[in-house]
């Protein structure tokens, strides 16, 4: 007996800067909520990314696309109608729908940068690794080299 397990695939694009890379994973992350048939999906979907300033121009660019899309932007239904085989109507209905669950649901919505979502994982297992709840990160090595100084003293 054959067991089929369908799982997600793992995509790279590598393209240099203003090749259209965020447009292509937007539209790929697009596809996948639209695929799921559940409005909340996004809650389904880690993506990350490098910097802050990537993550939230992901951000903007997956809630405005769902925001033309569910106002009627030709071209843009034009293309998810053409990748997704869905008429229109439906696109526009549904990407209403999924803008309104993200907007409700914003702290769901995980786009993360690499380190942020690293801290979120060491947080959620802090009791196991036996650190306290509430601990803190210190980027700046100077001064947790002195606090460090200072608390031996």
């Amino acid at each position: 007996m054959q067991s089929s397990i369908n799982a997600p695939s793992l995509k790279v694009y590598r393209s240099s800067a203003g090749s259209g890379k965020t447009f292509t994973l937007v539209k790929e992350y697009l596809k996948i909520v639209f695929a799921s048939k559940k409005t909340n999906a996004f809650k389904e979907i880690l993506a990350i990314t490098f910097t802050n300033r990537a993550a939230n121009e992901m951000k903007e660019r997956i809630v405005d696309a769902l925001y033309k899309l569910s106002k009627g932007d030709e071209e843009l239904l034009k293309i998810y109608g053409l990748e997704l085989g869905l008429k229109k109507n439906e696109i526009q209905e549904t990407s209403c729908k999924i803008l309104s669950k993200i907007l409700h649901q914003y702290s769901d919505f995980s786009v993360f940068t690499i380190d942020k979502f690293t801290h979120r994982l060491i947080r959620s297992f802090s009791q196991e690794l036996g650190l306290s709840f509430n601990f803190n990160v210190e980027l700046n090595e100077k001064d947790f080299l002195n606090e460090s100084v200072s608390r031996l003293l």
